[in-house]
């Protein structure tokens, strides 16, 4: 989606809104199996003093799989935008600004942009989530599994101490 931004580049003041649906299939990340609601996307650009700021929220609902123990779960997802635009080649170098192609700004690929980088680089299904038993496989998050750890054995001599 691609918005011609000419009216509000000169009118400090200007705004105009967006909303707009982006593409689940542009998204592949491992650990999510797939999205339950669409990637929901609205806001507004303003001009505020002659610098242009998209502001808006991304919202979604995803179905994922625990990166430790394995166990489907559902996530809310909901990212809250403020990214400054500019035509200005001097800013373009910054890489907290969006550059616009002449007046036009592609909403899609810079929402895209902000989606992937604020996607979870771990999925848990839990904060605290114990993970799976690296032995047996058992669900750790169910209590321990009863395997006893490994002792190093050049500190099995030091085991014979704790026995006494």
């Amino acid at each position: 989606m691609k918005l011609n931004l000419s009216e509000i580049i000169e009118a400090p003041g200007a705004r105009t809104s967006f909303q707009c649906e982006l593409e689940k299939e542009r998204f592949d990340f491992p650990s999510v199996k797939e999205f339950k609601t669409p990637i929901a996307a609205r806001g507004i650009i303003k001009n505020s003093a002659g610098v242009l700021y998209l502001i808006g929220k991304i919202q979604t609902e995803m179905l994922c799989v625990c990166d430790r123990c394995g166990k489907e779960f559902t996530r809310q997802k909901e990212i809250d935008l403020e990214v400054r635009l500019t035509n200005s080649p001097e800013d373009e170098e910054d890489l907290d600004v969006f550059a616009l192609e002449g007046d036009w700004l592609d909403v899609s690929q810079l929402l895209e942009t902000c989606f992937i980088l604020d996607m979870d680089t771990k999925f848990l299904c839990k904060e605290d989530c114990a993970g799976l038993c690296e032995k047996c496989g058992a669900d750790l998050n169910n209590g321990p599994c009863g395997c006893r750890a490994e002792i190093d054995p050049r500190l099995a001599v030091l085991e014979q101490l704790l026995e006494k």
